[in-house]
């Protein structure tokens, strides 16, 4: 099967971003990279540090960000602007305002009996635009019950194509964790790629392997693993979208759409 246009333009950037120049020439693509996009570096190393361009996307914190106290908070998983949230309705989430999809299609067949416990629940999208932090963080305690990649087209995410591309998030490639809280409450986090995401990695579980030649959904489960609110568990290779799935009764939302969030910040309610 050949790989689609997306991909190939995907892999080769990915090449170029994990490539380790001289200093000189590294030193140069960092700092105009950093330039170009306008990061704010004040919580990391300088941009000389990181040795490729892939080093720089995924950086950590020098220091840590400080989780609140709160039990009940519910935290932003990433840096990251809401492009939309709401409630599921008829089976419905949306990629942004007017532009509607099927969650079952979202999930795959894997998770196609669960769609309909998210019915009245919650949805909110977080997207990572290439200048944000690219880790992602667990928003409130779960338990990890399976997982489950689907390969697919890797569409960027951005503004135009959020809003005249219909179904962006289904044709995308993506890993869906299925999660479940203390009340037993279901929750689902969707990693979706996007172009010149080289990889979604997930670091409980290496045997994912995203935007690879791989052309069949693989399925993960897990009897005992749990990760706590602000757990890091991976990072995306340049920009990208998180969606968060909730059962209903689950989680109150604090967001307004188009509003920049920070990883760490209190985004609504644990109920």
């Amino acid at each position: 099967m050949a790989k689609h246009y997306t991909s190939v333009v995907s892999n080769i950037f990915g090449k170029f971003a994990s490539k380790a120049f001289p200093k000189a020439i590294q030193n140069f693509i960092n700092k105009g990279y950093v330039s170009l996009m306008g990061l704010d570096m004040s919580e990391f190393q300088d941009p000389s540090a990181y040795p490729t361009l892939n080093a720089l996307f995924t950086r950590a914190f020098v220091k840590e960000r400080t989780i609140g106290d709160d039990k009940t908070a519910l935290i932003s998983p990433a840096d990251a602007l809401i492009t939309d949230y709401g409630s599921i309705k008829e089976g419905k989430a949306y990629q942004i305002k007017g532009m509607s999809y099927d969650i079952d299609g979202l999930l795959g067949h894997h998770y196609k009996d669960k769609a309909a416990m998210l019915e009245g629940g919650d949805f909110i999208n977080f997207y990572l635009s290439p200048k944000d932090y690219h880790r992602y963080h667990m928003p409130l305690d779960l338990k990890i019950k399976s997982l489950v990649h689907i390969p697919g087209k890797i569409y960027p995410v951005n503004m135009p194509l959020l809003r005249h591309k219909m179904n962006l998030f289904i044709e995308n490639e993506r890993v869906v964790i299925e999660c479940e809280d203390h009340h037993k409450k279901l929750h689902f986090l969707v990693l979706v790629g996007a172009l010149n995401v080289g990889k979604m990695v997930v670091t409980f579980e290496e045997k994912v392997k995203t935007n690879a030649n791989v052309y069949y959904t693989s399925h993960y489960t897990f009897s005992d693993l749990s990760l706590k609110k602000g757990e890091m568990f991976g990072w995306f290779e340049m920009g990208s979208t998180i969606v968060m799935l909730s059962e209903q009764n689950s989680i109150q939302t604090e967001v307004a759409i188009n509003q920049k969030v920070s990883f760490g910040q209190k985004i609504g309610k644990i109920l």
